[in-house]
């Protein structure tokens, strides 16, 4: 959420800048309205406050002199009454204001490009070549086909479109993948390993941002009047464990991953990104969270872009770094990193990883604090967060690239030990 400070004393300004840099059409005439009705009903609530005490203190000094205290208990109780009214409806109007902020994209930072869609991305840096093939390749689907490894029809009897089941090496190849990611960012990289639910509360939702202007793109679950979330990344929960929370200066940055499930109802229609693993509806990620102090945020998120790319590179796979333009960010972020991965199935680069510094956008919605040593006093943190990276589309990458004529896989050589050794599948 924006700072409620961009929506009174620069209402203008801010409306322009959302209209220019992300396309948004903020409703100005609503929010001068808002803070016209939120000065009136404050003025009168302390108004009627101060009444309240001053005639309470009249009655306590006539009631001394032995005066009748009638007409003033009166008085004292229709301000009452009206306090009560005008301090309802001043809690009625911040909370239409909360929920009229809550729909506002994030302001992306300086360093942006202006855009209005992918095209308009700009490509940072190309790692590695890829591979070169005296035969013609196959895509996922189809070597994952061989041997039943890749079933869509079964994710179908079981669950319906846009879900797999993955059997024997190719299901070990992916949790090889997931642990392999895992530990190089525990070991090597300094992340704390987390083991979060799967399904959250609203208010977890709300606080990084998916409600409530995406309520449509998650899946839900509803048990008597408890309604919760399935995650669609555990962005929300490893950045909602510092939700109302004021973290010791000490212990920023914090580096947290984990690797979960992720669930999407990825509403519409993707074209070939419905057949095989690109857009599932369940997936698994293993997510890169960091909370920084504002001052080393940007600092934080180069790298944290490097960390997902390590994994790429450990696994020989060539990829690209894009510098997102402002049409094509994430609601809640204000500079973005994808890394896209060859795949020569499709003789493209596709998404991989995208890595996001949302300021302290997601943590104002949370109340998300440190304590500055500096001033004493608590302030907003800066909450990122990252892909590193998603397991299926890695996996997707691996085989692809690692393919044989015959249709069987190599494993990379960082892979083979979670593999038993295996130097090949197939």
């Amino acid at each position: 959420m924006l700072d409620p400070i961009l929506f009174r004393s620069h209402l203008p300004e801010t409306a322009q800048k959302l209209q220019r840099l992300r396309g948004f059409g903020l409703d100005v005439a609503r929010f001068e309205h808002f803070e016209s009705e939120r000065k009136r009903l404050q003025s009168r609530t302390q108004e009627l406050q101060n009444l309240r005490n001053t005639r309470s203190k009249a009655i306590g000094q006539a009631k001394a002199k032995g005066e009748d205290v009638a007409a003033l208990m009166a008085e004292v109780a229709a301000y009452g009454d009206e306090l009560k009214a005008s301090e309802q409806a001043l809690d009625a109007l911040m909370h239409d204001m909360q929920a009229a902020m809550a729909v506002v994209p994030n302001i992306p930072n300086e360093s942006v490009p202006q855009g209005r869609d992918e095209h308009d991305n700009v490509e940072l840096k190309k790692v590695g070549q890829p591979p070169a093939f005296d035969f013609e390749v196959k895509d996922h689907v189809a070597l994952g086909e061989r041997h039943g490894w890749l079933d869509a029809g079964a994710g179908v009897k079981l669950s319906g479109s846009r879900f797999t089941v993955l059997r024997g090496e190719l299901a070990q190849l992916h949790r090889a993948l997931a642990q392999f990611m895992l530990d190089t960012h525990s070991n090597e990289h300094g992340y704390v390993e987390h083991n979060t639910p799967l399904i959250v509360n609203a208010e977890s939702m709300l606080g990084t941002g998916q409600l409530p202007k995406f309520e449509e793109d998650l899946f839900s679950t509803q048990v008597g009047d408890s309604k919760r979330y399935l995650i669609p990344t555990s962005e929300v929960t490893l950045t909602n464990l510092v939700r109302d929370e004021i973290v010791d200066d000490a212990s920023l940055p914090m580096w947290l991953t984990a690797h979960t499930q992720c669930f999407r109802a990825e509403a519409g229609s993707y074209g070939r990104d419905v057949r095989g693993m690109i857009r599932q509806h369940q997936f698994e990620k293993v997510e890169l969270v960091a909370i920084a102090r504002p001052q080393e945020s940007y600092a934080v998120h180069e790298a944290m872009t490097l960390h997902a790319e390590a994994i790429l590179e450990k696994l020989g796979l060539a990829y690209r770094r894009l510098l997102l333009c402002t049409g094509d960010m994430g609601f809640s972020a204000t500079k973005t990193h994808d890394l896209e991965v060859w795949l020569p199935g499709q003789n493209a680069y596709r998404e991989i990883s995208s890595i996001s510094n949302c300021e302290a956008f997601q943590a104002r919605r949370m109340q998300a604090r440190w304590r500055n040593p500096e001033t004493g006093k608590p302030e907003l943190v800066h909450t990122l967060n990252g892909s590193g990276v998603a397991v299926g589309r890695c996996l997707v990458a691996v085989m692809e690239n690692y393919q044989n004529s015959d249709g069987s896989i190599r494993v990379p050589a960082v892979l083979q030990p979670y593999m038993r050794g295996k130097a090949q599948i197939g």
